[in-house]
């Protein structure tokens, strides 16, 4: 598996998926893949469309890298990011950086890049986004997390009134440096967004993880980070991207290309564009409140589809 930064850890998982799914499903030119969260395709079953030659309101066996509405859900309204602290090696630092983009994310240049994305009703997503909420757990999961762990410490949040059950949310665990996530952390993805049930209402969720000890040149920020904190530095780059995925693809049928089942985050993964040096010589490309970050580009759909780092 990829550990070079010149190439995408989610490119090298793609291959990686078709390769497995090359051994028991047969493609066509009429195959089409639909978005896991993870940042690879799975192949569609596409037979109920076969009259119409549609799936998902795309037309089959397009060959464009665009991206595509499929007819899903997406969240236009504001949006609220709800942070779950996960085991019990978090530094203050490290938790401020994540923290201080939580706070500034929202009504940025840079996540007004998701306003040009709709929803069936042409309702446009709005550039608003608020840290509205945060909770800890210590690791009641242990260190090895499966994704059935995740989605249970975030139902642990909101059953127990830590967090509120909001369905305008997006429920992030963010683990520390000594919890991994065992269904591909540091090999196939460095987080992934999804969603379930929960108290009866559409709970968008996300993990991230820190990889600061685990796998800094596969998932973290190159040293020097802009902060001094690598895992939290490379973190906050994958927070960005997972949460943007949320907002314009939260139930993982909405936004996203036929031919590979990208989404518009994954477009732009490790794709950073023009940056800056900072006075610890570390790269960056964005400010958010009095802080520096790497921040990949994210995915324009207005005009010519393409990687920005901010709109307009």
């Amino acid at each position: 598996m990829k550990l070079s930064r010149k190439l995408s850890l989610l490119t090298v998982s793609l291959a990686c998926a078709f390769a497995a799914h090359a051994q028991t499903v047969k493609e066509t030119p009429n195959s089409q893949f639909k978005p896991t969260g993870k940042g690879w395709g799975e192949l569609d079953n596409v037979a109920t469309a076969a009259s119409n030659g549609k799936a998902g309101g795309a037309s089959r066996g397009s060959s464009s890298s665009n991206l595509s509405f499929h007819g899903g859900p997406v969240m236009t309204a504001p949006k609220n990011l709800y942070y779950i602290w996960y085991g019990s090696q978090w530094d203050a630092a490290s938790q401020n950086v994540l923290t201080n983009i939580g706070q500034h994310l929202g009504g940025s240049p840079y996540f007004n890049i998701n306003s040009t994305y709709y929803d069936a009703a042409g309702t446009h997503v709005q550039n608003s986004l608020t840290l509205a909420g945060t909770t800890a757990n210590s690791g009641t999961y242990g260190t090895q997390l499966s994704d059935a762990n995740i989605a249970s410490i975030v139902s642990d949040a909101i059953t127990s009134g830590k967090l509120p059950a909001d369905a305008n949310g997006v429920y992030v665990v963010l683990t520390d440096h000594s919890t991994t996530a065992t269904s591909g952390f540091c090999t196939q993805y460095c987080g992934w967004h999804d969603h379930t049930t929960i108290s009866g209402k559409d709970i968008k969720y996300a993990f991230v993880g820190n990889a600061e000890t685990q796998c800094a040149s596969a998932c973290g920020a190159t040293s020097p980070s802009p902060n001094n904190t690598p895992g939290a530095d490379g973190a906050a780059s994958v927070l960005a991207h997972e949460v943007e995925e949320a907002a314009t693809d939260p139930d993982l049928n909405a936004w996203y290309s036929n031919l590979d089942g990208s989404e518009n985050a994954d477009k732009c993964a490790w794709n950073f564009g023009t940056t800056s040096t900072a006075s610890n010589g570390a790269q960056y490309n964005q400010t958010f409140g009095t802080m520096k970050y790497l921040i990949q580009q994210n995915w324009l759909i207005a005009s010519t589809q393409r990687c920005v780092q901010h709109y307009p």
